[in-house]
């Protein structure tokens, strides 16, 4: 007779949580156009269209990036303070597009990025470093970068708790962020502090003729984050800020953190990658007006439902179920109306 085997703590934790854990995830939308196709009868936006919040005055557009009317369009005349843009950088990029396209179609969205900032602002761009492919497409970008009338300040790296790799290679657990000004931005330095305590003591230093080290000069007992982010968990399932069918979610966290450094309460943040609408949300709880943008009408539709079911519910996301929950409940057969919005697939990178 076969008997159950205890369960230590951690695993009976896990165990009931996982029993609890709503379980009714889309896949990767970007790898299934037959989903995609089946989820455009629910969006309320069309390619061109802006939606407007009542509350908050947010704004979300079904535009490209690359087209200037359309970007003027969505800015109306106003000007950000900060942008925080994450385009589109992974493998499957490269398959699609030469280097030499891929940065030609970022000059055109960073021009449209700076025309809508203000004199003094802060730029921050997700990129990636491909390991595979000569780290592709950082160091091009990089160099693009120089033709602007910007800053460099830094180059941030975010590690992640989980990787991909093989045996044979370091892991690859980061994620890079480029951060260039244009005049003369403030910088709050209070958002740049952690919640990892200070432990390191020593450097010591001679102030109004007393020797003192580090822990005592110091004005908080955590550390700053500085360039190198060891605080930020990566989106997956587990977490409540989950939207599945998003390829490239970015965490609150980081997104706050870029917020409140580099904007103050009141200001207007753009991006125009919205994709699962994390800087609209966070901008939302910094309690900063945000413009964002995506080319799908399905990435846009779900950055509103986001927004919407923060403000219902108190949830930032939807942990492992989705956005489109009333449609198409749990449990439905996998068949969603034949009635769909014949719209045209729009050209992306992903």
């Amino acid at each position: 007779m076969l008997q159950a085997m205890p369960l230590s703590g951690r695993s009976s934790a896990r165990f009931i949580e996982t029993a609890l854990m709503h379980n009714n995830p889309l896949p990767r939308i970007d790898e299934q156009p037959d989903i995609r196709s089946r989820l455009l009868p629910f969006c309320r936006l069309k390619p061109g269209g802006v939606w407007i919040d009542a509350i908050s005055g947010h704004r979300v557009a079904c535009i490209d990036a690359t087209d200037p009317a359309a970007v003027s369009s969505l800015m109306d005349s106003r000007r950000a303070r900060l942008a925080i843009q994450d385009p589109p950088y992974n493998l499957v990029a490269f398959e699609r597009r030469q280097i030499s396209d891929y940065i030609e179609w970022s000059r055109r969205w960073v021009t449209n990025t700076l025309s809508s900032l203000e004199s003094d602002s802060s730029f921050y761009v997700w990129l990636g470093a491909d390991q595979r492919d000569h780290f592709q497409p950082l160091p091009d970008f990089m160099i693009l970068m120089r033709e602007f009338p910007i800053q460099a300040r830094s180059f941030i790296t975010v590690r992640n708790q989980r990787g991909y790799g093989t045996q044979k290679n370091w892991m690859a657990v980061r994620q890079e962020l480029l951060y260039y000004v244009r005049g003369t931005p403030e910088f709050n330095i209070e958002a740049e502090y952690t919640d990892i305590p200070k432990t390191l003591r020593g450097y010591y230093k001679d102030v109004g003729g007393e020797r003192t080290e580090n822990l005592e000069r110091g004005k908080r007992d955590t550390i700053r984050a500085g360039n190198v982010w060891l605080d930020i968990q990566q989106v997956f399932y587990r977490l409540q800020e989950n939207v599945s069918g998003c390829y490239a979610q970015k965490p609150l966290k980081s997104t706050d953190r870029i917020i409140r450094a580099s904007s103050h309460a009141g200001d207007l943040v753009i991006d125009f990658f919205g994709h699962s609408g994390t800087t609209l949300l966070a901008a939302e709880l910094a309690g900063r007006c945000c413009y964002t943008a995506d080319i799908d009408p399905v990435y846009c539709e779900i950055a509103i439902r986001r927004l919407d079911h923060f403000r219902t519910s108190g949830k930032t996301g939807w942990q492992n179920g989705h956005a489109f929950e009333r449609e198409i409940p749990a449990g439905a057969p996998s068949h969603l109306p034949d009635e769909v919005l014949e719209l045209p697939m729009q050209p992306t990178l992903f």
